[in-house]
């Protein structure tokens, strides 16, 4: 089944409201089995309106209509909902005394625009609203369902969970879908699709792989579409296991996870633990780690080493070794990984130094680059990155998140 989301409202299309309900209709209706054909935003304009119609009819099973059913003049979608499906607006007396109870309840006065929101189609299918005024309105035509509903977040979900899916899963149209999304970090997304060419030309018909990649991740999502959804996950995650043998060392989750949340469950699981010190990500490890209920079992603190008074002063760092080979470098580095190691009495610890930009790079040490240092129980590990561009927060996103996942991996034994 393909499905158009028409948003009216003049709101949406200059940048006054951010247009959230067609995300979330887009994701259950994806959970569903329902392809997204298209979004289209309309303003609040008769002919606009009924173009959009027109031409969503054209290509689409199902067109969900939001907005424009409340008690004002601007809102029309009645009106031009009426002249397309050549139909009369009635008094539908179950929504009016539903509305007057509504009222009652709120202890509040109602004026005619309020009784007016009765006042539907005559030849849709209501659809109740409990959490509301404005009802959905369903219609066919020419083999489309087209729905209308109110464009209230709250409202348009309740309507969608409780009367529109369970009526569209009635129709027999809709599939099963199975999602799961791999994680990875450490390796560019042209790389990545490299290594996965062969995988991915074999993955069957039916199985779709997505790339989906920002400064924090690469993630692969595979979707499945069918009728039976053990059979579609069973398919699903016997690519997973076959992809965890092509890129076994970058792969650290699924799903909702991310790097410091995996962190914690090794730690709290081996009883082992962790401290930081900080110099071009300014905290923001810190900050990750800390975003995890818990993390107190297993992180002891940080250092904020940002001036190499702090390095000195705080760590311990030589003052040699900051003015022979600068505050990047690995032998500083490693220095302040050790320290703070052996400050806070703990397992595992992270260091970073660099020119997070966008300025204070050099020929010879660009913007982007990156000295991180990881210390294990026994040993310690430095890697020098020169992340590429100049922006400030993407390379200090990157650097943590390459920082994690290379503790990840000595956690693992991988380094």
């Amino acid at each position: 089944m393909k499905a158009e989301i028409i948003t009216i409202g003049d709101e949406i299309l200059i940048g006054q409201i951010v247009d959230t309900n067609s995300a979330w209709i887009a994701k259950e209706f994806n959970l569903a089995g329902i392809e997204i054909y298209q979004i289209t935003s309309v303003h609040d304009d008769h002919y606009h309106i009924l173009e959009a119609m027109s031409n969503a009819e054209k290509n689409a099973d199902l067109v969900i209509i939001t907005g424009g059913l409340g008690p004002t003049k601007d809102d029309i979608t009645k009106k031009v909902i009426c002249e397309y499906f050549n139909t009369k607006l009635i008094f539908h007396q179950p929504t009016l005394d539903a509305i007057i109870e509504r009222f009652k309840l709120r202890n509040v006065d109602m004026n005619q625009l309020n009784k007016d929101q009765a006042l539907l189609p005559e030849t849709c299918t209501i659809l109740p609203n409990k959490v509301g005024t404005a009802p959905g309105m369903w219609f066919e035509k020419n083999d489309t369902i087209f729905v209308s509903i109110p464009g209230v977040p709250f409202e348009m979900q309740y309507l969608i969970s409780e009367q529109i899916l369970p009526r569209l899963r009635e129709t027999g149209l809709t599939k099963a879908i199975y999602h799961r999304t791999v994680l990875t970090q450490g390796v560019p997304e042209s790389m990545l699709a490299e290594k996965l060419e062969d995988w991915e030309n074999r993955l069957p018909d039916n199985v779709k792989l997505a790339y989906l990649p920002n400064p924090m991740a690469v993630r692969l999502r595979l979707s499945a579409l069918g009728n039976d959804t053990q059979v579609l996950k069973s398919l699903v995650e016997k690519e997973i296991e076959k992809l965890k043998l092509i890129i076994p060392k970058y792969i650290f989750g699924y799903d909702d996870d991310n790097l410091a949340s995996v962190i914690g469950r090794y730690l709290v699981e081996r009883n082992e633990s962790l401290a930081i010190t900080e110099s071009c990500t300014g905290g923001y490890i810190s900050h990750l780690i800390t975003s995890v209920p818990g993390c107190s079992e297993y992180y002891k603190g940080s250092v904020t080493a940002y001036s190499n008074e702090v390095k000195q002063n705080i760590l311990g760092v030589k003052k040699e070794s900051l003015n022979n080979f600068g505050a990047v470098s690995k032998e500083v580095a490693e220095e302040m990984v050790v320290a703070v190691k052996n400050l806070f009495d703990t397992d595992y610890a992270v260091a970073t130094t660099g020119i997070a930009g966008p300025d204070g790079g050099t020929e010879e040490k660009p913007v982007g680059t990156v000295w991180i240092a990881i210390a294990g129980k026994d040993k310690v590990y430095s890697y020098k990155y020169t992340f590429v561009g100049d922006k400030r927060e993407r390379n200090i996103i990157r650097s943590s998140q390459t920082s994690l996942q290379l503790l990840r991996r000595l956690i693992l034994q991988e380094l």
